[in-house]
């Protein structure tokens, strides 16, 4: 039996809950204008999962990158989503 594909299904549902939590805290905590964080981080997961030999390592860490990755578009959607009174703002945060 092969557990691959689970491991992989696994790894992309906890990288995406996640992922939409730290969009959520990322924007409360410090704005859309630090989205470079998230970029370079992303990065560099997805280019450590292509030097990478291990199968499950490489795809949970190209998963995970993928994730940050996408977690900048959601950002700025974020920000809206704040404006609109949807989430929270931030008191302590300057605007």
């Amino acid at each position: 039996m092969n557990f691959y594909g689970l491991a992989m299904g696994s790894t992309m549902i906890l990288a995406v809950g996640l992922g939409h939590m730290l969009v959520i805290k990322w924007e409360y905590y410090w704005g859309s204008k630090s989205w470079p964080g998230l970029l370079a981080v992303g990065s560099l997961l997805v280019i450590a999962s292509c030097f990478t030999d291990s199968i499950l390592l490489s795809g949970s860490l190209g998963i995970l990158g993928a994730t940050l990755l996408w977690g900048v578009v959601e950002l700025f959607k974020q920000r809206k989503r704040v404006e609109r009174g949807w989430f929270p703002r931030n008191p302590k945060k300057k605007t």
